[in-house]
């Protein structure tokens, strides 16, 4: 049987719930600073990179493909939507946590040349593969 002392269980354990509740800030409540007018947001985004290309996936539930962009300028990848409220114009609102609207996500990329090898929106995320130009 590990003994813990209580004043360091419970240290490591506001740690833990300070992290998460970060996490969860930047993830979901994370307002663009872009040039665009009224609300704007910013999807989670993962990055992965092999030898030869670099994956990124962006959350994007709800977002239409049709209405997704996608640029590289200079060595930023640029993703730019508009997540559409649902509700009828006359609906009153009750609870809104999910943020709608007009977003653009700045990805800064390593150094060098990339190419877009690939462009998938598949289950509320869309897929980038990005080639590494020689």
């Amino acid at each position: 049987m590990t003994f813990r002392k209580p004043i360091d269980s419970s240290w490591s354990n506001a740690i833990n719930m300070l992290e998460q509740a970060e996490r969860l800030h930047r993830q979901f409540f994370r307002l663009s600073s872009g040039r665009s007018t009224g609300p704007s947001w910013e999807p989670p985004v993962d990055i992965f990179e092999t030898g030869h290309t670099l994956s990124v996936l962006v959350a994007l539930p709800g977002v239409d493909s049709d209405h997704v962009k996608v640029v590289i300028d200079g060595n930023t990848l640029v993703v730019l939507a508009q997540r559409a409220i649902p509700a009828p114009v006359s609906a009153q609102i009750r609870r809104m946590e999910i943020p709608y609207g007009h977003f653009e996500r700045h990805i800064e990329l390593p150094s060098g040349h990339f190419d877009i090898q690939e462009t998938t929106l598949s289950n509320g995320c869309l897929f980038l593969r990005l080639l590494k130009r020689a």
